[in-house]
């Protein structure tokens, strides 16, 4: 159903706003297009296609995409078709791409894709996959913040106004009984909204109490001396909520459906070759992370960030319904009507064909 004008305006406020990308995945808005792909000489070209064209951020929630780049999984599904990889930066200049038909695939938190989604009143992308769930923790100075209560009258960073991480802590603080204006973050918690990049050295020099951040940036700060006060995790049924998707163009999805099989079957069987051999794809994950930005993450800060992250083929969809609510309770947006955003039936198709169950779209699958 098309979104209503209300509905418009709310997503264009929250459209000058990096979101969950920004935060989680990088940042900046410029794309990295990674060269070192190639056809596999000989082999037929899925649905006739020279290339796919697969985007991702340099980010260790992003690590389906950097182990499956680095260690060959989609080049090899799509055999003489060429994996065309585009390193990204920030949500709206993905989303940005998928719209101007310069990608047709991308990695991307749940925050752009439905923002993406209800702007364009359900034309232009769909959910066809999971990746990632997890990552996000409060990470507090340990000299200031003892416990939950001691969070109250602080300063806590965000990493920008409506994006999933700012969502989560302001439902979180209402849940404890305080008030925070949405727009300003003044109230009973001082919500500061920060880049990622910035936040360390915020944290160091004092100016903010403790941060609700993803991975690696919540590590980061525990190697400044933070604390880990709560993993967003444990409130979640299972431990689990959505923090990265595989979006596709409709467009895209409708004339090559065997691309899109061919790259959610290396997903899947990337996201395996992780959890089999946890290790090793941590270190394939950081090596593409240095090709990809030119510097890899200290052990340190790479080991507990990767510990936290789990990598995951289910979309998990009933939370990213539950995450759009908390935004509305937040009063950060109207209710988005996002009913079509997924389809995954292609994906339940790879998924049996590995003999693995089905996942659910929680009653917002295309029709």
């Amino acid at each position: 159903m098309p979104a209503t004008p209300a509905l418009r305006r709310a997503f264009a406020v929250l459209a000058v706003l990096p979101l969950l990308a920004l935060a989680a995945c990088g940042y900046g808005s410029q794309a990295k297009h990674d060269d070192t792909a190639k056809a596999v000489a000989g082999a037929a070209k899925v649905d006739g296609l020279d290339s796919a064209r697969i985007g991702y951020f340099g980010n260790l929630t992003h690590g389906t995409a950097l182990v499956g780049n680095r260690k060959g999984f989609f080049q090899k599904a799509l055999g003489g078709t060429e994996a065309a990889y585009a390193v990204f930066n920030a949500g709206p200049s993905a989303i940005e791409a998928l719209n101007s038909d310069s990608l047709d695939i991308a990695f991307i938190g749940p925050s752009p894709a439905v923002n993406g989604y209800t702007k364009a009143d359900g034309k232009n992308l769909r959910i066809v996959g999971g990746s990632a769930s997890g990552g996000v923790k409060l990470v507090v100075d340990p000299d200031k913040v003892r416990s939950v209560a001691d969070v109250e009258g602080k300063r806590i960073a965000t990493p920008q106004l409506g994006n999933t991480q700012d969502v989560s802590f302001l439902n979180w603080a209402a849940e404890q009984g305080w008030k925070v204006d949405p727009q300003s973050g003044k109230g009973d918690v001082t919500v500061v909204r920060s880049d990622n990049k910035v936040t360390p050295d915020a944290f160091r020099s004092g100016s903010v109490d403790g941060a609700w951040v993803p991975e690696p940036t919540a590590s980061k700060l525990v190697a400044e001396g933070g604390k880990v006060l709560l993993d967003e995790a444990s409130l979640w049924p299972d431990g689990q909520f959505v923090i990265t998707n595989i979006v596709v163009r409709q467009e895209f999805l409708k004339d090559h459906p065997k691309a899109v099989e061919a790259v959610l079957k290396a997903s899947v069987e990337t996201n395996a070759w992780i959890n089999a051999h946890p290790d090793e794809a941590k270190t394939a994950a950081n090596e593409q992370l240095e090709t990809d930005s030119g510097k890899a993450l200290p052990a340190e800060v790479l080991d507990p960030a990767w510990e936290s992250i789990r990598f995951t083929d289910d979309p998990l969809a009933a939370t990213l319904a539950v995450q759009a609510e908390h935004a509305v309770e937040a009063g950060l947006l109207e209710q988005p009507d996002l009913t079509g955003i997924y389809d995954l039936a292609p994906l339940n198709r790879v998924l049996r064909a590995a003999g693995e169950a089905a996942v659910d779209d929680a009653g917002l699958g295309a029709r």
